[in-house]
Formats: structure tokens, sequence, C-alpha cells
């Protein structure tokens, strides 16, 4: 088993106790973290929604994410992730739900931020929060960190739940 398969392996396992779903709203993994979830047999118990968001229009058109904000913050930022992970949330009716927003490369990085950069935002039953973070490495290296980092938290916060 990969890491990624430990993590989903977790996170079904709290999903199905809390008889809760998990949504997913991705950019620059293109639905990698849902080929993931949905790895797994029995998967449709716990998991129904997977947006593939990549462009500004399907996060606008998708998830609800205002065209404005878009054009203020760019598509990744804080702002943005956190529309997105909101609006898979709502329209999925899903309990927990995971945003990815980034700039695999080789291009379109600039200084301010850089190829690697990617703003990731998890919903938990109404609490959403955000993270951004910098991976070395080419476009695949990118994107399977990305997708590592996107499972592996949600996997803490669903479990958290169960602690608190």
């Amino acid at each position: 088993m990969n890491v990624n398969d430990v993590l989903v392996d977790r996170l079904a396992t709290e999903l199905l106790k809390r008889n809760a779903k998990v949504a997913t709203a991705e950019s620059c993994t293109g639905g990698w973290i849902a080929k993931n979830l949905t790895d797994i047999p029995g998967s449709s118990a716990w998991f129904e929604y997977g947006y593939v968001s990549y462009g500004n229009n399907a996060k606008a058109d998708m998830l609800g994410v205002d065209p404005a904000l878009l054009e203020r913050e760019g598509a990744v930022s804080k702002a943005v992730a956190l529309a997105m992970v909101a609006g898979a949330a709502e329209r999925s009716g899903a309990e927990f739900a995971v945003a990815v927003t980034g700039i695999a490369g080789p291009d379109g990085g600039s200084a301010e931020k850089p190829v690697g950069t990617v703003w990731f935002a998890w919903y938990c039953k109404g609490v959403a929060e955000a993270e951004c973070r910098v991976f070395e490495g080419d476009r695949d290296t990118v994107r399977r960190q990305t997708v590592t980092t996107a499972l592996l938290g949600l996997a803490e916060r669903v479990e958290q739940l169960a602690g608190s």
C-alpha cells in the first residue's frame, strides 16, 4: 500500500463511522484526488462529488467562485481556494471537502507565486481553513505532493473531529 492508499483508508473509516460524505474541488491536480478516493471499492458510500475546475470559467460556473475575486486575487490564492471548497461543500451537501489550486509548472510561475505554489482549503462541518505550500520538483512531482498533502489534511481534520 502506498501512502495515499493508507490516507484514503483512514479517511474512509472515519467517514463511514459518521455516515458522512466528502467532496473535492480540484484545479492543478485535474481529478487526481478524486481518483485516489475512488480507487477503493465502496467509496460511493462516502464520496459523490468531484469537481475538476481547471480554468477560471469552471471555477465560476461549477463552484460559484466570483469572477471578480478571480480577477482581483488570481486563481492561485487563499481567497479562491476558500471559495472553491465552500462551493464544493455547498453544492454537494458534503460535510467535508478539500480544494486545491496551484501552479504545477513548468510555466506559469512568477516571483510572487513561483512554480510549485499550491493553495489548499479544507471544509469540515461548516468550518473552512486554508494553507499554502510551495513544492519543489517537476510538474508530476508537484501534483503528487499536492494530492498527498490534500488527503493527509483531510484525514487529519476528520479524525480530529472524532477526538472532540
